[in-house]
């Protein structure tokens, strides 16, 4: 009788999530580990990632929606109370504030009695990938740097267990990177780190093998699962082969490749959603499969977050998936099934070879940090972007049910769209803010001052910042006043946002749609006087998702408007001012984070107070039906979400709206002349 085969052990098994107050995300997270969930993975909400506190004027109608507000000590109390964190592994979805949070971690880990040298988890902590993706920034470069550095030499030390950084090619797939960008680019921020600590002499020369064993990434896995997996195979032999090469690092088990994912939730659909299940499952398989280069830990999405945010069940449905996967199939019995595969070998050694070309590329320029500084990383993504959004709206990449097979019955889990995904209570923000007002209230301000005068102290020479953080979090002090006190130090940065530098993603071919747009543009402009129609893209509030403003941004400009877009994070005032400066014919706004219904009427109140009554507002994101209606009966001109997949047809609806506001006729192209 044949011996059964020893079964591996699953990956941790993950489920990205909070929202609304650190009380509903604690009682989130406990539904979620009782349903046999293995680690926790921490949402936090935009003003948290981006250093504002709840009462902060860019935070008006962001607090709880994207994840939980986390805005002192107190706040992570509630979020954890009753689990105990020495035993859990928690996953924190933060970078520009990534110091912070882990030292409010630490302490209230302290708090419940545990070792911190105990602790497990993982801080994501990667600034560059925001910097070209996501931007939750809020430093400079060198500052920023500086920051991660501190907390990979601190944590080596003191918490040894914890993955300070986690290196993030995810969010650069969702900004179009290429399989060969997305290895090269995270590979050139993990050596910039790398090189960072090595050079700070922070960590002795002979414990680099203990940094190197406590990197992690965090990856994207597209739908086309055979190249994703040959992607992480390739991942996976040039770690070896820098750690090993770069920084002597001999012990193989401090080489070894760990990565956690989350499967790409760009590719899922507003239209047909329920689609999105099986994407899911291919991606996962793509991370899964291959043992040689299996993810460590796995957070799946769920099918619905093309219309909003996943409710409770979504959520599990995602974990049953992992589930069902990791102990019912043979999956974990067996070795790599793809060794000695020529197909599988080829292709990862053809990824291989790009992405090493494009390191060498990138380490001429004097590594990553001026690779973003140049807006050469950033173009290149928006170029990517949009070669991939030209292929889908040519029809040349098939999407389900999007540009291809898109007849459909009614779908029993979409028949009721007000309760397919879940609604923030907006009066959770007002208790946010009244608890943050009490919180000020109660502490000690004098003990508070002083630890942020020591902070700037700290930040202004060369030492190590994690111990002023830490006493920071103990005194009470909130996530604002820390990420002011180091703005006054290291300043602001605003990264670059590739549109100027992005090359024509669509020929103007004769006869094509794109040139039909571009002729009214310019018979538009021409009847409005106007040398050219000017369009400004604007991302009010914290949303640093920009990839759709920017593709918008860059098919206006190839079909000849001029177009005014100054990057994330501006306030409602900042853009109707530009919109009066400039004398813009249509304002667009970009958001993704759910706070649309705050910031949209806010825009349209202020246009109106300017004067400004000609000029129509579009808006684009993740908006549900009902929240678009409401938006039009406010005065929205148009509203686009992602079933809206073709950018040159919206470009053309932007000029049909122009024309209605300023009582023109519908613009119809001339006839074609004649032929014999």
């Amino acid at each position: 009788m044949t011996e059964p085969q020893k079964r591996d052990r699953p990956w941790l098994m993950r489920t990205y999530a909070g929202h609304s107050t650190a009380s509903d995300s604690n009682a989130l997270y406990r539904r979620n580990l009782a349903k046999g969930q293995t680690g926790l993975s921490v949402a936090f909400d935009l003003p948290t990632q981006t250093g504002y506190d709840s009462d902060h004027i860019l935070a008006r109608g962001e607090v709880g929606r994207v994840g939980v507000p986390v805005g002192h000590v107190g706040d992570m109390r509630t979020l954890f109370d009753g689990i105990p964190l020495e035993q859990t592994n928690t996953s924190m979805t933060i970078n520009a504030t990534a110091m912070w949070l882990l030292a409010l971690y630490q302490v209230v880990a302290e708090e419940q009695g545990a070792d911190a040298a105990k602790l497990t988890g993982t801080t994501q902590n990667d600034i560059v990938k925001e910097y070209l993706s996501r931007g939750t920034h809020v430093f400079p470069p060198g500052p920023s740097v500086r920051l991660i550095t501190d907390m990979i030499a601190y944590t080596v030390g003191n918490i040894p267990k914890w993955n300070p950084i986690n290196i993030c090619s995810y969010h650069l797939q969702e900004a179009g990177a290429t399989p060969v960008q997305e290895i090269a680019y995270a590979m050139c921020t993990a050596i910039s780190v790398l090189d960072a600590v090595r050079d700070s002499g922070q960590v002795p020369a002979e414990r680099m093998g203990d940094v190197v064993a406590r990197i992690s990434f965090f990856v994207n896995a597209g739908v086309r699962f055979v190249e994703e997996m040959c992607k992480m195979r390739a991942f996976a032999r040039l770690w070896e082969k820098v750690t090993r090469e770069r920084y002597g690092v001999e012990d193989p088990k401090q080489r070894r490749f760990r990565y956690g994912v989350q499967v790409n939730s760009l590719g899922l659909t507003e239209a047909q959603p329920e689609n999105n299940v099986q994407r899911i499952v291919l991606e996962m398989l793509a991370v899964t499969l291959s043992k040689d280069a299996r993810a460590r830990a796995v957070q799946l999405p769920a099918w619905n977050e093309a219309l909003g945010l996943p409710r409770p069940w979504d959520q599990q449905w995602s974990l049953r998936i992992q589930q069902v996967l990791a102990y019912e199939s043979d999956l974990l019995e067996y070795g790599d099934i793809f060794n000695g595969s020529e197909v599988i070998e080829a292709k990862t050694a053809e990824l291989l070879a790009g992405a090493e070309a494009e390191i060498a590329k990138v380490l001429e320029m004097g590594g990553v940090i001026p690779a973003v500084e140049s807006g050469y990383l950033k173009s290149n993504l928006v170029s990517s972007h949009a070669a991939r959004r030209a292929r889908i709206e040519s029809g040349e990449d098939k999407i389900v049910g999007v540009n291809c097979f898109d007849t459909t019955e009614e779908s029993p889990l979409t028949a009721d769209l007000d309760t397919a995904i879940m609604v923030v209570d907006p009066a959770s923000e007002q208790s946010v803010l009244a608890a943050l007002e009490a919180w000020r209230g109660q502490r000690d301000e004098a003990a508070a001052q002083e630890a942020l005068a020591e902070l700037k102290a700290v930040a202004a020479t060369d030492a190590n910042l994690m111990p002023a953080t830490l006493a920071c979090a103990r005194a009470g002090v909130t996530t604002g006043e820390w990420s002011f006190a180091l703005r006054e130090v290291f300043g602001e940065y605003r990264a670059p946002t590739g549109v100027g530098g992005a090359p024509v993603a669509v020929a103007a071919e004769p006869g094509g749609e794109l040139a039909a747009v571009r002729a009214a543009v310019a018979a538009t402009a021409e009847e409005l006087g106007a040398g050219k129609l000017r369009l400004l893209v604007g991302k009010p509030g914290l949303d640093g998702h920009s990839n759709g403003a920017e593709q918008i941004a860059v098919r206006a400009r190839d079909a000849g408007f001029e177009v005014v877009y100054q990057g994330i994070r501006l306030t409602p005032e900042q853009i109707v001012s530009a919109a009066v400066a400039e004398d813009v014919h249509c304002v667009g706004l970009s958001i993704l984070s759910g706070a649309h219904s705050e910031l949209v009427p806010d825009v349209l109140q202020r246009l109106r107070r300017a004067g400004v009554e000609d000029v129509p507002v579009i808006v684009g994101g993740i908006i549900p039906a009902a929240d678009g209606e409401a938006l039009k009966a406010a005065g929205v001109a148009a509203v686009f979400t992602p079933k809206d997949f073709g950018i040159t047809t919206i470009i053309g609806r932007i000029v049909d709206e122009i024309r209605l506001a300023n009582k023109l006729q519908p613009w119809t192209p001339a006839p074609a002349p004649a032929t014999n």
